[in-house]
C-alpha cells in the first residue's frame, strides 16, 4: 500500500511540474506527456540529484491530473478565485503555486475516491517541495476553502438527475 501511495505522490509532484512546463512555454498537450513518460516518470534517478531514490510515478494517475487540468481549468480557475482573500487573483499567484492549486482544486474536484484530507494534504507537500511553511499554509487553506464547497454533498441543479 506504501509504494502506492508514493507513487501517487510521485505522480502529482510530476504533475505539478507538467501543468507548470504547459503554461510556460506552451508545450502541447501530447508531446508534454509523452516527453514526461519517456523522461521523467521512469523512476531512474537524475544525475543531478544527489543521493536520491526516486519512486516511480503512478503513470495512469499524472496522465489523469494533468489531462484533468487541461480541460478543466477555466472551472477550476473560477473555483480558486472564490477562495482568494479579497484583492488577489489568479494573475497574481506565482506560476508554480498556481499549479499546485489548479492540481489540487482538480483532485478535489474530480476524484471523489481520494479521502478530502488526502488530497489537501499531498498537495501541502508538494507545496513544501517548492515554498516555506507560510505558502503551504496558504495551499491548505485555499485547498480547504474548494473541498467545502465541492464536496459539500450538494450538486447544482444542472447536475440533479432526471426523473
Amino acid at each position: 500500500m506504501k509504494s502506492s501511495s508514493q507513487a501517487r505522490s510521485a505522480a502529482r509532484l510530476a504533475a505539478v511540474q507538467a501543468l507548470y512546463q504547459f503554461e510556460m512555454e506552451q508545450t502541447p498537450q501530447a508531446r508534454l506527456l509523452d516527453e514526461f513518460h519517456q523522461h521523467r516518470l521512469s523512476g531512474e534517478a537524475d544525475p543531478e540529484i544527489d543521493d536520491a531514490q526516486l519512486v516511480k510515478a503512478e503513470v495512469a494517475f499524472f496522465d489523469d491530473v494533468v489531462c484533468g487540468v487541461i480541460a478543466r481549468r477555466d472551472e477550476i480557475d473560477a473555483a480558486l478565485t472564490e477562495k482568494l482573500a479579497q484583492g488577489w487573483s489568479i494573475a497574481r499567484l506565482d506560476r508554480t503555486m498556481l499549479q499546485i492549486l489548479r492540481a489540487g482544486a482538480w483532485e478535489l474536484m474530480a476524484r471523489a475516491d481520494v479521502p478530502t484530507g488526502a488530497a489537501i494534504s499531498e498537495y501541502v507537500d508538494v507545496a513544501h517541495a517548492f515554498f516555506d511553511a507560510r505558502e503551504a499554509k496558504f495551499v491548505n487553506g485555499v485547498l480547504d476553502g474548494v473541498a467545502k464547497t465541492v464536496r459539500s454533498g450538494s450538486k447544482p441543479a444542472s447536475q440533479e438527475p432526471s426523473s
